[in-house]
């Protein structure tokens, strides 16, 4: 079986790493941080949205089970890609919405995919997702990995994730793991 990656970013991390481990043919979910110029940037630093990196998640997944783009669609699904800069109350370039794609492949299943919204008009407003080609992901710290399921009585996973998650489940049950 060979894995491949996507990385993505849509608002707070945490919640599309809750949603996209649950999906059959992940293999893991980590969050981390894409799209800056410093080295080894830290939570902190990309705070203050100074820094050009997104929180981002970086699925491994298997094609065979789970195609790019359903990926790619579930992603489209699970956050609002017309807010610039923006998820929520979640405001700041850091929370942005982009693709780092991999290859031309997953490029192209981004463009076609925006288009196809766009010409469906599936949203009121225009789609500012980037697309950008995947240079370097640093994993988040520690704290970071599972926080959803390692905090759920966590005021901001009880107000912000756990709706989320609710709308995936109920949108996506027969995709989830047992």
């Amino acid at each position: 079986m060979k894995l491949e990656k996507v990385t993505l970013a849509g608002g707070c991390f945490w919640c599309l790493e809750a949603m996209f481990k649950e999906l059959k043919g992940v293999k893991s979910v980590l969050s981390g941080y894409a799209g800056g110029k410093i080295d080894d940037p830290t939570y902190q630093q990309i705070s203050t949205g100074t820094t050009g990196y997104a929180e981002v998640i970086q699925i491994d997944f298997n094609p065979e089970i789970i195609s790019f783009k359903e990926i790619i669609e579930i992603f489209f699904f699970i956050h609002d890609p017309t807010t610039l800069n923006r998820q929520g109350n979640d405001i700041g370039t850091q929370y942005r919405s982009a693709v780092f794609y991999h290859d031309s492949e997953q490029k192209q299943i981004t463009e076609d995919l925006i288009k196809n919204l766009e010409k469906n008009t599936v949203y009121t407003d225009p789609i500012v997702t980037e697309i950008n080609q995947y240079e370097k992901f640093y994993l988040a710290e520690t704290y970071h990995q599972e926080y959803y399921k390692n905090n759920p009585d966590q005021q901001y996973c009880k107000i912000v994730i756990s709706p989320k998650v609710s709308k995936f489940r109920k949108k996506y049950f027969e995709r989830l793991k047992s």
